[in-house]
């Protein structure tokens, strides 16, 4: 149970360091990778995943 606990606080923690890192963007160097500000949150959540 605890594992679980833990891995689930360290997929937040990477999600929530990967949506801190992309903001730090200007909008320009974010049209560069293809990722619009709207997008950030989706392209966090799917870099957990692979």
């Amino acid at each position: 149970m605890f594992d679980t606990v833990r891995q689930k606080y360290s997929n937040w923690v990477s999600y929530r360091r990967a949506v801190d890192e992309l903001s730090r963007l200007s909008t320009r160097e974010l049209s560069d990778l293809g990722i619009s500000r709207s997008d950030i949150k989706f392209v966090a959540r799917r870099s957990m995943n692979g």
